[in-house]
């Protein structure tokens, strides 16, 4: 009895921690990374949305006939798209992405798509990896996100050397969401140590400053975490009421 009278307080201090360590992954945001960075120019903010909305162009499946494009459209032209690539083309190994020459703005961009919460390849990406499993110049990195963005670094690094080399001081530039975040991130680390790949293109000339926000892997567990939280909760709602077992059963 003395045993079951403590376990509704071993209940609250489990449901406080769980909450606690959930409200520190989950509610997480970009703003405290960059609370301390200078406030950007109108010319350094430009491409973000123009960035933004060919990111959202690489859902859509006709672009001559988009469905979900935003007002104003997607401001790219479709002509100018190389080309496409599904998970059929990808086999898994990397999300839906599409490569792009923007001759307005003078830049190559490879755009990758978010995670896919129906494909079980995006999944896996997501979900391989261990702490101080992968080492990288020095440091530690995503084991999943950096095979991914080597096999696309492997499959389309021939097509940007052409590009790059067809139209001289364009940019290079690698954007993602969501998990294509951090496919690209990983792609620029992996493209600045292999520039002989690309026809030896200069640092300046790429976008080799990636940064990401709250680790997905953390907000997935978060999500597998919550159903064993109300499983606990529930095995322990007869000794949080003082009910004995006997008494669920009949």
């Amino acid at each position: 009895m003395s045993i079951a009278c403590c376990l509704p307080v071993v209940e609250c201090v489990y449901c406080l921690a769980c909450a606690r360590w959930a409200c520190q992954h989950c509610f997480h945001t970009g703003g405290y990374d960059s609370e301390t960075w200078g406030l950007a120019s109108p010319n350094e903010f430009e491409p973000v949305p123009r960035l933004c909305r060919l990111i959202l162009a690489v859902y859509e499946d006709d672009l001559e006939h988009p469905q979900w494009a935003p007002p104003g459209g997607y401001g790219i032209e479709p002509r100018w798209v190389v080309h496409r690539k599904t998970y059929e083309h990808t086999g898994g190994h990397a999300p839906t992405y599409l490569l792009y020459v923007d001759h307005h703005h003078s830049d190559v961009v490879l755009a990758v798509r978010g995670m896919n919460m129906a494909k079980e390849s995006d999944y896996a990406v997501l979900l391989d990896n261990s702490l101080g499993q992968r080492r990288f110049d020095g440091g530690y990195v995503h084991n999943g996100l950096l095979k991914a963005a080597e096999w696309l670094f492997d499959a389309e690094c021939d097509v940007l050397r052409d590009l790059l080399e067809r139209n001289p001081g364009y940019t290079l530039t690698f954007a993602g969401h969501s998990l294509g975040s951090g496919v690209v991130a990983m792609l620029a680390l992996v493209a600045v140590h292999n520039r002989d790949r690309l026809g030896g293109v200069e640092r300046k000339r790429d976008d080799f400053l990636p940064r990401t926000d709250t680790p997905l892997e953390d907000v997935f567990k978060s999500l597998v975490w919550v159903p064993d939280v109300v499983l606990c909760i529930q095995l322990a709602m007869p000794f949080m009421w003082k009910v004995p077992y006997r008494h669920v059963y009949t």
